[in-house]
């Protein structure tokens, strides 16, 4: 029972197998997949998938990276992606300075737009968050919104005081990493209730499969890896997470 709480299936690395590959995610042993968005073309998409498939949800917004494309003379059409019954979150949205561009007072404008959308439509956000952490606690502390920070990088810290602002934190196969203690101390540091797992299929692939194109099905070797660190079974660091994810978006369990 595992909810991947975080994958772009819309990608164009799915091209060749995307419907035979989400077909098997059940007997896989994934029962809850949430395919999120990059913009607005790419919310369709994930929107086409969840109406295809009953164990998809999707989530609709402008990642950080994609804040040239946005017009906010489009935001009926955010949010009618919003409305539809099984878009469960506002994302990804958020900041990304690892590069030069865009521009960071852009993407902190789009950002700023949409955690105001996600506060009236009172609608779970889905938090990108790359070396930018100390703006994006800033702007998250003031927002007044609820969700998760995935593919959580930050401090043990950090990690602390977003789950005092009501946060969850999504970890993602990084955990399985060799070098990733500093990832592992912030595991320890969020409380079971508020621990979510994720793939960000088609990046970010565990061991035993790096170098491969990471899957759904591979977010079981997250589970294991988060499980030995909590000193738990599999079994139940499996349901907390699908619960916690279940809670946080707000799908009947």
């Amino acid at each position: 029972m595992l909810f991947d709480s975080h994958a772009h299936y819309d990608d164009a690395r799915f091209e060749p197998d995307r419907d035979v590959l989400l077909a098997s995610m059940p007997e896989r042993g994934v029962s809850r997949i949430l395919c999120v968005a990059a913009n607005l073309d790419s919310a369709d998409r994930c929107l086409e998938l969840a109406d295809r498939y009953p164990y998809v949800y999707a989530a609709a917004g402008v990642h950080p990276q994609d804040a040239e494309t946005f017009d906010p003379a489009e935001g009926d059409r955010l949010r009618a992606q919003l409305a539809h019954p099984k878009c469960v979150a506002l994302g990804e949205i958020g900041l990304d300075y690892s590069r030069e561009q865009p521009d960071r007072d852009l993407q902190r404008a789009v950002f700023s737009y949409q955690l105001r959308l996600a506060r009236l439509l009172d609608k779970p956000i889905v938090v990108h968050d790359r070396d930018a952490h100390g703006d994006t606690l800033s702007f998250l502390k003031d927002s007044g919104c609820r969700g998760v920070v995935h593919c959580f990088s930050g401090s043990p810290e950090m990690a602390r005081e977003l789950v005092a602002l009501g946060f969850y934190l999504s970890f993602t196969g990084v955990i399985t990493f060799s070098n990733a203690r500093k990832t592992h101390e912030a595991v320890l540091a969020v409380p079971k209730d508020r621990l979510m797992i994720e793939t960000d299929a088609p990046y970010l692939t565990p061991v035993p499969h790096r170098g491969k194109r990471n899957d759904s099905s591979y977010v079981r070797h997250t589970c294991e890896k988060m499980a030995e660190l909590c000193g738990v079974s599999f079994e139940e660091m499996a349901a907390l997470t699908y619960a916690n994810a279940c809670r946080c978006f707000g799908i009947p369990d």
